[in-house]
């Protein structure tokens, strides 16, 4: 589906000026400085104790943050930030959010300081428009996005701003949202999508939690299937997963934790490549595959 389409279907076409929108994107941008395209990450963030345990999921996460470069800031798109409407974090400080229950109390006494970027966020606001986009002073850094930031930049020495997925859209929507974004990349800004591709934590195996790629049939079939469409660049069924069948019905019963891939995956350039990583089952019912773009 082309882009034009996809603002039809998501409702946008009326709504985006595109005889000057590629002008006033590098306009908005031009307070950070000019950078080479940053990549763009989605990363499947799993148990909150991946922050504080070492495995293999963690060390995929420091891997890969060695191959990137050197980020002005970074924006994070996490599943646990599902709001009515669209948000960015605009604090000097955001709180490290505790968004959980009945872990070890070590976990709850991380803390991950990395500043804010009120600039970002603005600009960020003004990018998405003519979306509303409230600048939010109360939120601050969930798990989806610290417990993963530990790893890619422990320092804590690179702001961070979270965006909100408006859970009042559809798929399609946030795929084009996603795509106005774009210039960032250009300007030294790291975009990183977390959650997880499957993710149904209602049918997890608890006695199994440890062995290792351990899928259930449905969860295995379908991480292999947006394995493909992702390697083939084929964006479509991704994005509308809904009409994939039972077995991706199963692995995406909530959008939450998936809509951040299809935010990274919207940033995706012609030319680019992608490539996955930590890809392995969890408990049958969650993959941790996460997604590099470059």
């Amino acid at each position: 589906m082309d882009r034009k389409s996809f603002l039809k279907k998501a409702g946008l076409l009326s709504m985006i000026p595109f005889s000057n929108n590629l002008q006033a994107l590098g306009q908005i941008a031009s307070s950070f400085a000019p950078s080479p395209k940053m990549p763009v990450l989605f990363l499947g963030h799993g148990s909150p104790m991946n922050a504080i345990e070492e495995n293999e999921f963690v060390q995929g996460f420091r891997k890969v943050a060695a191959t990137l470069p050197h980020p002005n800031a970074i924006l994070c798109i996490s599943a646990h930030w599902f709001t009515h409407g669209t948000k960015v974090t605009v604090m000097d400080m955001p709180r490290t959010i505790h968004d959980f229950g009945g872990f070890p109390r070590a976990l709850f006494e991380v803390q991950y300081p990395a500043k804010g970027s009120p600039e970002l966020a603005r600009e960020t606001q003004k990018l998405l428009q003519p979306v509303a986009v409230e600048l939010d002073d109360k939120w601050g850094l969930d798990h989806g996005a610290w417990s993963v930031l530990t790893h890619l930049y422990p320092k804590a020495d690179i702001p961070v701003i979270q965006m909100s997925i408006d859970y009042t859209k559809g798929p399609e929507y946030h795929y084009e949202l996603a795509r106005q974004l774009q210039s960032l990349r250009s300007r030294g800004i790291l975009i990183v999508g977390s959650g997880n591709i499957v993710h149904n934590l209602g049918l997890v195996d608890f006695r199994n939690i440890n062995k290792d790629n351990y899928g259930f049939d449905w969860a295995v079939e379908s991480r292999d299937k947006i394995n493909k469409w992702l390697l083939d660049g084929n964006f479509d069924p991704i994005v509308q997963y809904e009409k994939q069948g039972r077995a991706i019905q199963l692995a995406v019963p909530t959008p939450d934790h998936y809509l951040p891939l299809v935010y990274a995956l919207a940033l995706k350039g012609e030319k680019e490549s992608l490539s996955l990583f930590n890809d392995k089952m969890v408990g049958g019912s969650l993959s941790m595959t996460s997604v590099k773009i470059s």
